[in-house]
């Protein structure tokens, strides 16, 4: 399995970040899909290499994070980047006419952290302010504009192609992993490769991924459940 592949990769998950892992409000994540409910589609129209979760890319992109830092904080901020993550992710954007930006969700991060009783306990224990976590883009190692890279950005790139695109293989993943380093650009955090060829190759598989997710087909199926969301929170079909 690619995914499992990918996490050996990125390491032994350090002892800090290991009870935060049982975080309530975190722990939903590991029941909502990464591709934004496209994964419970027929497998004639979207056929999934791995099924993936949101808490996998939590984790991952934390860990990314890491590797990169060695800063506690940052990986924590990464870890619940995510957390407002409704159960078909993106595809609420697309009902709140935010399907460019797709960061509609994302005013509900301090709310369902500060209502976690068990993240602030560790918070506290750690010393560490909710603020600092729930602000995730502050950190730009975590969080960056397009088209800079950042680990959320590059973890998406891989998870997408292990799954979509299927088109990554597991040299790719070693070669990304082991060549990614921090340049600062303007003042910011930014992640880049120190070997050129890595480099080019992560926007070939960029490129690909774009191609697909913004296709008239997956807009239209995006688009589609949206509808059908919208449609069942009217009705109060969802409890």
């Amino acid at each position: 399995m690619y995914l499992d592949y990918y996490k050996k990769l990125l390491g032994d998950i350090p002892q800090f970040m290991k009870k935060y892992l049982d975080t309530p409000s975190l722990k939903r994540l590991q029941k909502v899909a990464y591709f934004c409910g496209m994964d419970y589609a027929s497998k004639d129209i979207y056929n999934f290499r791995e099924w993936i979760s949101r808490y996998d890319h939590s984790l991952t992109v934390a860990l990314m994070t890491y590797n990169l830092t060695k800063d506690k904080t940052a990986s924590l901020a990464a870890l619940f980047h995510d957390i407002a993550t409704p159960c078909f992710s993106h595809v609420i954007d697309y009902m709140n006419k935010d399907f460019e930006l797709q960061e509609s969700t994302e005013e509900y991060t301090e709310e369902i952290l500060s209502n976690d009783k068990y993240l602030l306990e560790c918070l506290k224990e750690d010393n560490i302010s909710l603020e600092e976590i729930a602000n995730f883009k502050k950190y730009s190692v975590v969080d960056n504009d397009r088209p800079k890279l950042c680990a959320d950005r590059l973890d998406g790139i891989i998870l997408t192609a292990i799954g979509w695109t299927k088109d990554i293989t597991k040299e790719d993943i070693y070669n990304i992993l082991n060549s990614m380093c921090l340049y600062t650009v303007d003042d910011k955090q930014e992640i880049g490769f120190n070997d050129p060829n890595v480099g080019y190759r992560v926007l070939e598989l960029s490129d690909k991924i774009d191609k697909y997710c913004h296709s008239k087909e997956d807009n239209y199926m995006m688009m589609l459940l949206s509808e059908i969301t919208r449609i069942g929170i009217n009705r109060n079909l969802f409890t």
